[in-house]
């Protein structure tokens, strides 16, 4: 399965809040200024092909639905960019958001906590 685009991510994650949709209903949801309803359909069509989305026909319209979770996918490419980008290191992750300040020492002495809970 390849990665979602960005304008796909976006679609994806009204798919996962609204769990199934039609296209009018994603679009709705979509920030503004809001895309045209073709260009969402072709977005959600192309996302079915890449096996991300899965459909239900009534008659000539097609409700939408997550064909992977939303945790499912966040592993896979959480995953992915912690091997591209921190030769697949924790430890760099947690670095690098340590010297760009985006995590505190109080964040990091809760996540020791939750790492030490886990081993009791």
């Amino acid at each position: 399965m390849e990665k979602l685009t960005n304008k796909e991510e976006e679609i994806m994650h009204v798919l996962w809040k609204l769990e199934k949709a039609f296209v009018k209903d994603v679009v709705a949801e979509l920030p503004k200024p809001k895309p045209h309803y073709n260009t969402v359909s072709t977005v959600i069509r192309k996302m079915e092909d890449k096996g991300f989305v899965k459909h239900e026909s009534f008659g000539n319209t097609h409700r939408y639905a997550p064909n992977i979770s939303k945790e499912d996918y966040r592993k896979k490419y959480f995953s992915n960019a912690i091997n591209n980008y921190f030769e697949n290191s924790y430890k760099n992750v947690v670095s690098f958001f340590a010297k760009e300040e985006k995590i505190s020492i109080e964040e990091l002495k809760e996540i020791i906590k939750i790492i030490e809970n886990k081993k009791e």
